[in-house]
Parts: structure tokens; C-alpha cells; sequence
């Protein structure tokens, strides 16, 4: 489905970039991959790692709050995928119109400049916390969400169209929960805001397939959710850093006890499949097309994905064995095959 394509990756410099962009040329042969970011630093530092790849990547500097400037790397596209986010749940308390500006903005911006070249598909990323927001980012994602699913039923040359994939905590991202805690660990303290704290999980690879999901099976409009397991962050910390005391700070602003991706409001629009979950556009009662509805089944009644009430949960043991595979460098998890060796793994760095 990527095959012979030129893809377009807004925000492409983080680690999702970097793993879709190994992914892409490992499992298909696209034509050419457009980074389009504001960050020079990160461009010139993954321009390094291309170089050594030797991928056809071209990277191009921008901001997607800049419509005219999306619209002319845009051209010529055929797949986009939206990336580009402002993502820190109290920098986003502290400062609303910024990420009003990059993640609503910026999204309606992606999706005209899409329309405007003609491009053939639309996926963005959204997050669990667009799900029945509280907070400013989840508020945000949430917009962006409903400006993408409902994007398909604007276009009137029906060829461009639009989807969503949601899901939550990536292990291996820059930034995330378990290097804060493996750099953290030696001062002897892990900080919980609560005990009873419950998240999903899912690593990068996991996240990539989903992307990929997406495009195989997108209609336009639909929200593609992983079945991903859920485990409290109290078990986490105990798992990376057993030896520590558990300090318990409160809930900051913001934030949930609970993660919740499709919300009890979606469950007459939403389809189970194997391994995942598709909320069907309510808009044109799309979620009655039976082209729509193969191989899914309707979810109950009432029906609520939540991670405190997942029938899926990862343990002490199976959290170790994902781990096995990576290792620790600056703020981020690495798988140990992207980084060239094999004799360091990040379980070594636990024990």
C-alpha cells in the first residue's frame, strides 16, 4: 500500500518518525519520505542517521501553523501522516492558545493543504487523552480528532480521505514514563501522583502497525484504537526500580487516575475486530454502511475502554520481557537492533 508512494510526515523527527520511517523501507519500497518539522537540531541529528541508512528521505523545515508553507512541500504527496503535536499536559495548562495554534490549527492547515494537492490518504495520530478530555491537550487532540473524521465528508472530489489512529502511553518514546524513572532511580525516590493509577501500553512497533492498519482498511473518517494492555504505574515503578521508596506527589492539573480511549457516548458507533477497534463517523450515518462493518461486531450497549477496567493487563513479567529488547541512551528506549549491539540489554540495567 506504501509501495511507490511519496509520503509526507509532519512532526517526523521524533521517535515515531525515526521507527515509521525504518518500518516503512523494512516492510515496503515508498518512493520518497518528506519530513516536514520546525527543529533543525532534531533534522540535522536524523539527516545523520538517514545518511548511514541510506533512505530517500528529504527533510523540509516548516510549521504546520504555516498553511502556505505545508501547501507547497505538500504537492505532489500521495499518503500524509499527521504527527506534528505540542503533547505536555501542563505546559498546555500554562500556555492554551500555543497548543491551540499547533494542534487545532495546525490540523485544519494539514487537512486543506491535503485537500489542495490532491493527496490520496490522511492518517494523524491522536492520544487517549482526546478520549473525554480534562485537560487543555486532551481538549485539543479531541478537536483535532473531529476535524479529521469529519474532513472526508468536505471533500467533494471523493479522493482524498481522512482517518485517526488512537492510543496510549509508547513505551519507547522519547520523553516517557520509563526512562524518566530508569534516570531517576539512583536518587533513591520514584514520584506517583497516585497509587491507584492506571495506564495503557504500547510500544512503537505496535503504534507503526496501527498506522499501517489504517491505510490498508481507512474508509475516511474512521478511528482505528489498539487492543493494548493496561498496568498501574505503581506496579511500573516497582518493576524498574524495586529497591526504591515510593513517594506519592498527588494528581497534577490535568491529569486522569484513569486513561479512557473510546468512551461509553462512541459505543453505538464502534466496531470490534481481533485486535482492535474502529469508532465509525456518526456524520451521514456512515456507521451504516455495511462496506464498513466487515469482519467487526457491534460493542454493547454502554460499552467503555478504559485501562482501569481492561480485560488486558501486563505484569511484572511480561513488562520485562518487552524491555529485554531495549536499551536505555539519554531519554529514550532504543530497540538494541537499531543501536548495533547485542550484549547490553536494558534488563541488565534494572537488576
Amino acid at each position: 500500500m506504501l509501495n511507490s508512494k511519496n509520503i509526507f510526515l509532519t512532526g517526523g523527527t521524533g521517535s515515531f518518525g525515526k521507527k515509521f520511517i525504518e518500518m516503512a523501507f523494512r516492510l515496503f519500497n515508498p518512493n520518497s519520505i518528506v519530513v516536514y518539522s520546525r527543529d533543525e537540531l532534531k533534522q540535522y541529528e536524523m539527516a545523520q542517521w538517514v545518511a548511514q541508512k541510506q533512505y530517500p528521505v528529504v527533510f523540509k523545515m516548516g510549521d504546520v501553523r504555516d498553511s502556505e508553507r505545508l501547501r507547497r512541500c505538500m504537492h505532489q504527496m500521495d499518503i500524509v501522516i499527521h504527527a506534528a503535536a505540542l503533547k505536555h499536559v501542563p505546559a498546555a495548562e500554562q500556555n492554551p492558545s500555543e497548543f491551540i495554534k499547533t494542534n487545532i490549527i495546525g490540523a485544519q492547515n494539514v487537512i486543506e493543504a491535503a485537500l489542495v494537492c490532491n493527496v490520496e490518504k490522511v492518517v494523524a495520530l491522536s492520544s487517549d487523552k482526546a478520549c473525554n478530555p480534562i485537560n487543555l491537550y486532551g481538549a485539543t487532540k479531541l478537536a483535532s480528532d473531529k476535524l479529521f473524521v469529519s474532513a472526508s465528508g468536505q471533500n467533494h472530489n471523493d479522493h482524498t480521505i481522512f482517518s485517526v489512529v488512537r492510543y496510549g502511553n509508547v513505551v519507547g518514546s522519547r520523553g516517557s514514563v520509563i526512562p524518566f524513572f530508569m534516570n531517576i532511580k539512583n536518587s533513591g525516590v520514584i514520584p506517583i501522583t497516585d497509587g491507584r493509577m492506571t495506564r495503557f501500553w504500547i510500544t512503537l512497533d505496535q503504534g507503526i502497525d496501527l498506522v499501517f492498519n489504517g491505510f490498508e482498511k481507512m474508509h475516511g473518517g474512521e478511528i482505528f484504537v489498539p487492543k493494548i494492555p493496561s498496568m498501574k504505574v505503581i506496579d511500573l515503578a516497582n518493576a524498574l526500580a524495586s529497591d526504591c521508596e515510593i513517594k506519592i506527589t498527588g494528581i497534577r492539573p490535568g491529569e486522569k487516575l484513569h486513561e479512557c480511549m473510546i468512551g461509553e457516548d462512541d459505543a453505538p458507533y464502534t466496531l470490534e475486530f481481533d485486535d482492535h477497534y474502529e469508532i465509525h463517523p456518526a456524520i451521514h450515518d456512515w456507521y451504516l454502511d455495511p462496506a464498513r462493518n466487515i469482519g467487526g461486531r457491534k460493542v454493547p450497549e454502554g460499552f467503555r475502554y478504559s485501562s482501569e477496567i481492561n480485560q488486558n493487563w501486563i505484569n511484572k513479567e511480561g513488562l520485562m520481557k518487552i524491555l529485554d529488547e531495549y536499551a536505555l541512551v539519554g531519554q529514550e528506549l532504543l530497540k538494541l537492533d537499531e543501536i548495533g549491539f547485542n550484549n547490553h540489554k536494558l534488563i541488565s540495567q534494572l537488576e
